[in-house]
């Protein structure tokens, strides 16, 4: 017997396969399957919607699933180049970085303060479900203080520092009540969300609506994805108008292009100037 055929070399082998054991993808010479379909049958039939949640769940979403879930992923792709991750990216571009640079720069700052408000609205969410069924007289509200304590007064998912309303948040709102009806989702998380403005109204006396990341933190949660993924599934939205971005700024060719244009100045708030002796 040779050292190659030997149970240990054998056991090694195996071991190596088991390294990137993946439930993802299977590939051989000729072939490709994603998650036990043929990557030709998948061609031409499914929405890039579709793959996303089939990459991310391991089954297809059914057609009304889909269009929800597809809503979301449209309503999130842009917001303006005052939105650090769009403005990072055109800056990246006029500084010479290619399109894969820029892109990484952008996506790179979307954590926690911008970027991640989706996820921790879907944490909120499943904290206020949570106390609910453990009988909590007041779920909502326990569920905000507890927020708040642990991490500072802002709610993510409500109030927008540039909309009044968010008027991707109505429409967005309107289809979740469409699906609803029509017995697509439970309609659970809606009433959270709608919940949680209650509350946030009596507490400040006027109305605090939900925004862009409040409603797709419904959506993701009505339809069964984690807080984590909540916040991946924006990245990927979000990385369209990104590219978008860099590639405009690309064509209009201009060079290191900073935050303001040269003719408005910064304030300085150091030291009077000084002389060296």
């Amino acid at each position: 017997m040779t050292r190659s055929q030997t149970p240990q070399a054998d056991e090694r082998i195996d071991e190596a396969s088991r390294w990137w054991s993946t439930a993802i993808i299977d590939i051989e010479p000729g072939k490709i399957g994603i998650r036990g379909y043929p990557i030709q049958d998948l061609i031409g039939t499914v929405s890039f919607a579709q793959m996303i949640w089939l990459m991310l769940r391991g089954t297809l979403p059914t057609e009304p699933q889909a269009r929800l879930f597809e809503a979301a992923l449209v309503s999130a792709v842009d917001h303006g180049p005052h939105a650090p991750s769009i403005a990072i990216s055109r800056m990246a571009i006029s500084c010479g970085v290619d399109l894969n640079g820029a892109l990484g720069s952008a996506v790179n700052v979307l954590d926690d303060v911008h970027g991640g408000a989706g996820q921790q609205c879907m944490a909120l969410y499943l904290d206020c479900r949570a106390r609910a069924q453990q009988g909590a007289d007041d779920p909502i509200q326990q569920a905000l203080d507890a927020y708040r304590a642990e991490h500072g007064k802002i709610v993510p998912g409500f109030g927008h520092r540039f909309h009044p309303r968010d008027p991707r948040a109505t429409r967005l709102l309107a289809l979740v009540d469409e699906a609803v009806a029509e017995g697509v989702v439970t309609g659970e998380f809606a009433a959270i969300g709608r919940g949680v403005e209650a509350v946030l109204e009596r507490e400040k006396g006027r109305h605090i609506p939900m925004n862009i990341d409040g409603v797709t933190a419904v959506i993701y949660s009505e339809l069964g994805f984690a807080p984590e993924l909540g916040r991946g599934i924006f990245l990927l939205s979000r990385s369209v108008g990104i590219l978008a971005h860099a590639w405009e700024q690309m064509q209009e060719g201009r060079r290191i292009k900073g935050p303001m244009p040269p003719s408005i100045p910064y304030a300085y708030t150091g030291p009077e100037t000084g002389s060296v002796k």
